[in-house]
């Protein structure tokens, strides 16, 4: 096609689906199939059935009620049914005219007024069967079945001519009991109608197990080949240093408590990695509150103490602020003798005020550099960037992880350019399964126990229809001076929820909780359309305790940290995902006081909550560990939202699934490594066909 020839509207729709090169297309599979190969009498038909028979139009009329409706009566021979259209047009009337030999296909339904099809295919009878299923494909608007099907079997003609199907897994590493590659894609785009259709539709078939197989291990490959390509690059080697008046030593002996021995562990891990000249390419994972900030703040002592630059980039700038203020308080103290500070980035700084801070950062004397994605932003040099640290990395995207790294100025002994180090970390631990799979590239440190002191949060699930009850809970809370967070699914911006968002639960609190009295506790409110000064002030008025009740959106879902706070009430908590519900209440129980979570769900226009929302609310009464949580939320999401930003250009499992294809995720890790040191060439065909250009996006 020339290049300057426009796309027609199809031709977009295909390019939006990813589907470019023709083993794209090849590889685009059905979603479910048609028999179309068989007719089948109506009077065989049982209700529900789709079935496909051929008939004679008897009767046409055309409804004028509350909604016009065109109504055909048709006859087998066998049976007669109506035939019901709602979407009328004079060609489709005229197709349908009395007389007429139709072949329909469609789901047949009993009724009072006898069988129904609503909205049947139908053309005209005669002509052969097909002798395969049909395959229905997934699409998008402006992408009709036929012209994708067309597209999809013209491109696995030309892949197959190309090659693009030629075996890349190796004879030793194959198992037994699934087809060959090109067999297993010709049968899933053409099955014959002996096949058993329940094999079909869950996957279970040896062609789709061949499939599933072959995604999982470019997976495996892509993850192996960016782990060995990392091994292959230089960074700045900070070492480990013991003696008392080194920063890190510093740092330990100045902190107001002991480190738990996970925490030590993990400090240990993440030194050991620093002190290497191959970059540090680590996901730092702790339940809520398990202590990942002091963890961090050893790390950056560790960079700063061998003369380098550390970057800490959180993805808001209230969690932004809540590292700064620990950081400044433990850091400064320690760097300011020796002519160094702490820097603070954001995007809302005044013009002057980010001036200064960007100079310091380019002189080196900001040794620390903390802020939110301004931290990446073109004009921020850095004089010797070693160390990049990533908070609630799932939160930022591919690009910005990238830039990030791209920070460095610094050149390795060799010559050669050195990347900083990259420590993520994340309050949503990471399942087994993914942690496996999409993960896999990462070396993974885990803070599996929470520092002493915390009380174990008590958690109700409870209907908004006891909302007074609750209201008397906080004022109770309120006058023995705790305070109280109350979170609402929504701000302005959600206008498509239809609820009470959280300006009106702001009136509603303020005013029940002043009961006429003259010094009536204060509440605040909090949400992402207010600029960051007032924010800030909100924030400090309640860190400070001058504040009771904090209404808010989840902007404090992460790194809030107010132990005086003994209650969080969540409202219409069925909105929330489950890993969110879980970080939520962990911004109450951080203090010595009993602390409890309410989980205030509503009904709805329905009258019960959705299965999915039931299991997410069950799920939170029933544990408060977040390695079961996040194993629950996989069970209930899939790993989409675990994924986060690494989801964007990294494709997700399409056919695999991690909790029924354990068995296939096993052999492709055991099998990636080898195959890329034994046979390279085959794997970058296998990755070629599968990601593409994708997988450089895995590597972020």
């Amino acid at each position: 096609m020339p290049e300057n020839k426009p796309l027609s509207a199809p031709q977009k729709a295909l390019r939006k689906l990813g589907l470019v090169r023709d083993v794209d297309l090849a590889l685009h599979l059905p979603l479910r199939y048609e028999d179309e190969t068989r007719l089948t009498p109506l009077k065989a038909a049982r209700d529900g059935d789709n079935v496909q028979f051929e008939a004679t139009v008897v009767s046409q009329s055309l409804t004028h009620g509350p909604r016009k409706q065109l109504v055909v009566v048709v006859d087998d021979g066998t049976q007669t049914c109506t035939l019901r259209f709602f979407n009328v047009y004079p060609s489709q009337q005229k197709a349908l005219a009395v007389g007429q030999r139709l072949r329909i296909r469609g789901e047949v339904q009993g009724g009072f007024m006898g069988r129904t099809l609503m909205h049947p295919h139908y053309q005209q009878a005669g002509g052969p069967l097909p002798s395969a299923l049909t395959p229905v494909y997934p699409t998008s608007a402006g992408l009709p079945q036929a012209y994708l099907r067309k597209a999809v079997l013209s491109g696995l003609s030309r892949a197959v001519r190309a090659g693009a199907f030629e075996e890349t897994v190796p004879a030793d590493m194959a198992v037994p009991g699934v087809w060959p590659l090109l067999q297993s894609v010709h049968f899933l785009h053409n099955p014959t109608p002996d096949v058993s259709l329940a094999q079909l539709e869950d996957r279970t078939h040896p062609a789709w197990q061949r499939l599933k197989a072959e995604e999982l291990l470019a997976q495996q490959l892509s993850q192996a080949q960016s782990k060995q390509e990392r091994a292959a690059l230089r960074a700045p080697v900070l070492p480990i240093q013991s003696q008392a008046q080194a920063l890190p030593a510093q740092l330990l002996a100045a902190l107001p408590f002991e480190l738990t021995a996970a925490q030590r562990r993990v400090v240990e891990e993440i030194a050991r990695d620093l002190a290497r000249p191959v970059p540090m390419h680590r996901l730092l994972q702790g339940d809520v509150g398990s202590g990942k900030t002091v963890v961090a703040a050893l790390a950056a002592a560790q960079c700063m103490a061998a003369g380098k630059q550390c970057a800490l980039m959180a993805p808001t700038e209230i969690l932004a602020e809540q590292h700064f203020r620990k950081l400044i308080g433990w850091l400064e103290p320690l760097l300011l003798p020796q002519g160094l500070r702490v820097a603070w980035l954001t995007g809302s700084q005044k013009k002057k005020e980010r001036q200064q801070m960007q100079a310091l950062i380019a002189s080196g004397e900001a040794a620390l550099v903390v802020g939110t994605h301004a931290v990446i932003q073109e004009q921020v040099q850095f004089k010797s960037l070693a160390l990049a640290i990533i908070d609630e990395q799932h939160r930022f995207g591919v690009a910005q992880r990238l830039a990030l790294r791209s920070k460095t100025v610094e050149e390795a002994s060799d010559g050669a350019p050195a990347e900083p180090h990259l420590l993520m970390m994340s309050a949503t631990p990471i399942p087994r399964t993914l942690a496996m799979s999409y993960y896999a590239d990462l070396d993974v440190s885990t803070i599996d126990a929470l520092p002493p002191g915390r009380t174990p949060v008590v958690t109700k699930v409870v209907s908004d229809t006891r909302r007074e009850e609750i209201i008397e809970r906080i004022r109770l809370q309120v006058a023995q001076g705790r305070q109280v967070y109350w979170v609402c699914p929504l701000i302005e911006e959600s206008e498509a929820l239809d609820l009470s968002n959280a300006t009106e639960t702001h009136a509603l609190l303020s005013a029940a909780l002043a009961n006429g009295s003259a010094e009536a506790p204060q509440v605040g409110l909090l949400h992402s359309r207010m600029n960051e000064a007032d924010k800030k002030q909100v924030m400090a008025a309640f860190t400070s305790g001058a504040m009771a009740v904090l209404v808010s959106t989840t902007v404090i879902e992460v790194g809030v940290d107010v132990p005086n706070a003994s209650l969080m009430v969540i409202d219409h908590a069925e909105r929330f995902g489950l890993s969110q519900l879980h970080q939520l209440r962990g911004r109450v129980g951080r203090g010595a006081v009993a602390s409890a979570c309410v989980l205030m769900y509503s009904t709805g226009e329905h009258g019960r909550l959705s299965e999915t929302a039931r299991e997410r609310l069950r799920a939170m009464v029933e544990t408060h560990d977040g390695f079961e949580i996040a194993r629950r939320d996989l069970e209930i999401r899939g790993p989409g939202e675990f994924l986060g930003a690494r989801q964007s250009g990294a494709p997700l499992l399409r056919f695999a699934d991690l909790d029924t294809d354990q068995d296939w995720l096993d052999w492709a890790r055991r099998c990636a490594p080898l195959m890329l040191s034994r046979h390279p060439d085959k794997a970058q065909q296998h990755l070629s066909r599968w990601l593409g250009g994708k997988s450089d996006y895995l590597k972020a």
